[in-house]
């Protein structure tokens, strides 16, 4: 007997036309991910002929040059990665559509002539609406924003909007959020800042709002009365490659906590919006946030893990730690691992602990939510050996997996009483039809569109920087890093933080 499903589905509308500038074009995001991103999106008939594309960056190059540059990229080299489970091959023909409307502009960010160009070639598309795209190193973010409302490229009318996008990270600590915050809005509007993160475009982070606020029987019990507490993890298997230079200056910390981690958080916590657009979703995930509870420097240090990998052998290979990869110093301090404990001070959730993790060179590469749930009050299998019953979790995978399971304790067949830990849940690979996707592809679209559901405000960014802001500080005086072997799931502090709570982390799989 199969799964019976009942549709509720509303036919996606073309994106308008809109001339889309990806600034640093030749970089890796555009290549690996924003293009294939546009290609599905062609594909899947989102957007028309009335997209034309435009990279901007210092490099030399044709037009035609510069499409076949990325249409070998995405052939020969990202073939396997543009998509979970593998990409399929390029249609010549779409790809000819697509690259026909992909031109190119050679200039300095920093240069205003650059941004005279832009505005001829805007003029050249023949659509006014535009859309920058920010794919360039932090620091060009302000110097970009400015010399774009300088130029008058931001301006808006009735006829044609103007929209910027800016990807992670979005400063490195409080003040320099705040102070970039105060850079955009000098020159555009809130309406026009799209603030990206990648995990908002993966459909199961999109399904938490749905299975919460749709589902009668998950949000009656979705409070600090039946949850006992919160593990989100974000594990991967690789290093930092090359990225040496980048993540000595950030670190684990700034690199996935105020940003991916604290989406994930607000998307579990959040209260029910008063409807599903943009200002009341985003208005109710900045007040989960910024009810997390202020740390004490001292406080801080003792719900907190720092982390660090070190050399080992993972199967019959070699694998150097962080002090050996290029562009580390020998001797340093940045943590590739954090585990944070966090708490936040409202109604819903008060005396819920939230715990967070997310560490490079882990076992298994896993993205997920675990929402654990007070045990039955009462046993009542006295004189047998289940005296104690396990807690039910709700696991919600965002990758490599995306799905939703449920465990529960069921009895063994046979005449004594064993029980069993099950699994009930869905993987949307096997429910649905999915498509080969970047992650990049909902965003883009919605950005696109005008909807910034999936986009952080203003607001949202600084209370995130707002509770990291003590772990910094702390660990700024105690620069300590424990070190934990390539291929462990972090430190052994991490599992005592756990511990003293009377709890224990999911193992990682």
């Amino acid at each position: 007997m199969g799964l019976s499903r009942t549709k509720t589905r509303q036919e996606p509308k073309v994106a308008p036309p809109t001339t889309l500038f990806l600034f640093g074009a030749h970089g890796d995001l555009v290549k690996r991910l924003l293009m294939p991103a546009l290609y599905n999106l062609s594909r899947d008939g989102l957007i028309g002929n009335g997209i034309h594309i435009v990279g901007v960056d210092h490099n030399a190059i044709s037009d035609a040059d510069f499409a076949k540059k990325l249409e070998d990229f995405i052939r020969q080299e990202a073939a396997s990665k543009v998509a979970e489970g593998g990409a399929e091959p390029l249609d010549p023909e779409l790809w000819d559509q697509l690259a026909s409307r992909i031109s190119y502009v050679q200039g300095d960010f920093l240069d205003d002539s650059t941004y005279r160009d832009i505005g001829e070639k805007i003029k050249a598309t023949g659509t006014g609406n535009a859309v920058f795209y920010l794919a360039t190193a932090p620091r060009f973010f302000s110097e970009v924003a400015k010399r774009l409302g300088s130029s008058g490229l931001l301006l808006e009318t009735d006829d044609y909007f103007r929209r910027v996008v800016i990807e992670k990270p979005f400063g490195s600590d409080l003040p320099s959020a705040v102070a970039l915050n105060a850079c955009l809005l000098k020159v555009m509007a809130e309406k026009q800042i799209y603030r990206i993160d990648h995990y908002l475009g993966k459909e199961t982070v999109q399904n938490i709002l749905v299975s919460r606020f749709s589902n009668g029987l998950f949000e009656s019990f979705w409070n600090n009365h039946y949850i006992d507490h919160i593990q989100i993890t974000a594990a991967e298997t690789v290093g930092v490659e090359t990225r040496g230079s980048f993540y000595e200056h950030t670190g684990a910390l700034r690199d996935m906590v105020p940003n991916h981690l604290f989406q994930l958080l607000a998307m579990v916590a959040m209260e029910p919006p008063a409807a599903f657009g943009a200002d009341a979703v985003r208005g109710e995930k900045a007040k989960v946030i910024g009810a997390i509870r202020p740390w004490t420097e001292e406080e801080a240090l003792a719900n907190s893990v720092r982390g660090q990998y070190a050399e080992s052998t993972i199967g019959d290979k070699s694998v150097a730690g962080y002090r050996e990869e290029a562009n580390v110093a020998p001797d340093s301090t940045t943590e590739t691992f954090v585990a944070l404990k966090v708490m936040i001070d409202n109604w819903r959730w008060v005396g819920v602990p939230f715990y967070l993790r997310t560490g490079k060179r882990m076992s298994t590469r896993d993205t997920e939510i675990a929402i654990c749930f007070k045990p039955a009050p009462y046993a009542q299998f006295r004189d047998t050996e289940v005296d104690q019953l396990k807690p039910n979790y709700l696991k919600i995978q965002i990758q490599p997996n995306e799905g939703m399971w449920f465990d529960l304790q069921a009895k063994r067949p046979g005449p004594t009483l064993d029980m069993e830990n099950i699994e009930l849940g869905f993987a949307y690979k096997d429910f649905f039809e999915m498509q080969p996707s970047t992650g990049y592809e909902t965003l883009i679209y919605d950005c696109l569109t005008g909807d910034q559901t999936l986009f952080q405000r203003a607001d949202n960014i600084e209370n995130g920087w707002r509770a990291v802001q003590p772990f910094l500080d702390a660990w700024a005086k105690h620069a300590q890093v424990e070190q934990y072997k390539a291929g462990e799931d972090g430190p052994t502090a991490a599992d005592e933080l756990l511990q003293r709570d009377g709890r224990e982390w999911r193992s990682i799989k």
